[in-house]
């Protein structure tokens, strides 16, 4: 399973990338392999306010249909419209074209409880 060293992991299998006061959020090549074939996302809106943990939206594949969390608390600033119409995308290229939505970090937002791509492989494989 690939597991790029500078994301943070959740234990739901949720990965953010921090950039400038936002956070860019997918769920992980383990995820994705768990799921199969993914044929529709939901997102959430534009606007949205998220706590840490609080669903996000959902992912239906051929298998089943998985909430995806909110790694991060904040507001939601942008989504992957892309999905919409290409929602493979999430099983081809999770941590780049598959990439479900972002997050503008909140006072109380912080990247503190995820885990680093250490404690995240461990997690997986143990």
């Amino acid at each position: 399973m690939l597991v790029p060293d500078d994301l943070r992991y959740s234990t739901d299998h949720e990965w953010a990338r921090p950039a400038e006061g936002r956070v860019r959020v997918g769920i992980t090549d383990y995820a994705q392999d768990a799921l199969g074939d993914v044929v529709f996302v939901d997102l959430p809106e534009v606007g949205k306010a998220v706590a840490a943990g609080e669903v996000l939206g959902e992912v239906e594949s051929t298998k089943s249909v998985s909430e995806v969390y909110a790694p991060v608390a904040g507001r939601v600033v942008a989504v992957n419209d892309a999905l919409t119409g290409a929602p493979e995308k999430l099983n081809q290229d999770p941590y780049g074209e598959g990439w479900l939505c972002e997050i503008e970090l909140s006072g109380t937002g912080g990247l503190g409880s995820l885990m680093d791509a250490a404690s995240y492989r461990q997690l997986i494989e143990g």
